[in-house]
């Protein structure tokens, strides 16, 4: 996969980093001299030009690219990347790094962005996912609530521990995808029991929310609520 990534700051470089680490081809695009580091990624691409140029990304052969990434510390720069990469060059996958949580509601499909990652939301995600148990807990929104990645810790109470996966009904548009058990994350079959502290994962869309929660916390919350 060849993805480029705009901007070559700490979070750029990371990301640049990790990807080649999993075998992908990156490019790094910067446009500040200073910034410009080859020695910190040696295995990634460097091009020093402005991505918000067309003419830069025409250079850059972005439409060779299966994702890029909009990874600038300025959000007008990263929504200018990321409408450009969709609409001129037509990439598959725009992920776009969100800087001010109120500009969060900017990074539409409008502006060719497929997935937005708001490190203010991600950081309360993951505060939430820590310490709650019993409630749904949104982790991060795929292609603007189309599509949310969810968690729910399993209380002693819930209706299903001790069942197999199979007798859960979930509701349409909705997929397990990961049981994380202690130190251990399991792929789910149908034959594997539910357990109480058990971190389930989903894949579903934002309507079908309330039932995901219902179905597995339903008497749960029920007896909590009387007790």
């Amino acid at each position: 996969m060849r993805v480029a990534i705009a901007g070559a700051g700490n979070v750029g470089r990371s990301i640049a980093q990790e990807l080649i680490e999993n075998g992908h081809q990156v490019l790094l695009i910067e446009k500040n001299p200073a910034m410009l580091r080859p020695e910190r990624v040696p295995a990634a691409e460097w091009l020093l030009a402005d991505a918000c140029e067309l003419s830069s990304l025409e250079e850059a052969n972005l439409a060779s690219c299966d994702v890029v990434v909009a990874a600038s510390g300025d959000d007008k720069v990263n929504l200018v990347v990321s409408l450009l990469a969709k609409t001129e060059f037509a990439v598959p996958r725009v992920v776009a790094r969100v800087n001010r949580a109120e500009n969060e509601w900017l990074f539409t499909e409008q502006w060719g962005v497929d997935v937005a990652v708001s490190k203010p939301r991600l950081l309360a995600a993951l505060v939430e996912e820590a310490v709650t148990v019993g409630e749904l807990v949104r982790l991060m929104t795929f292609r603007q609530g189309q599509a949310n990645l969810v968690e729910i810790t399993l209380p002693s109470t819930a209706p299903y521990v001790g069942h197999p996966v199979r007798d859960v009904p979930l509701p349409r548009d909705t997929a397990l995808v990961a049981i994380v058990r202690g130190s251990r994350v399991l792929v789910p079959t149908p034959d594997d029991p539910l357990d109480a502290g058990d971190e389930l994962v989903f894949v579903c869309t934002a309507e079908v929310e309330d039932e995901v929660r219902s179905v597995l916390l339903g008497g749960a919350q029920q007896r909590e609520a009387a007790s």
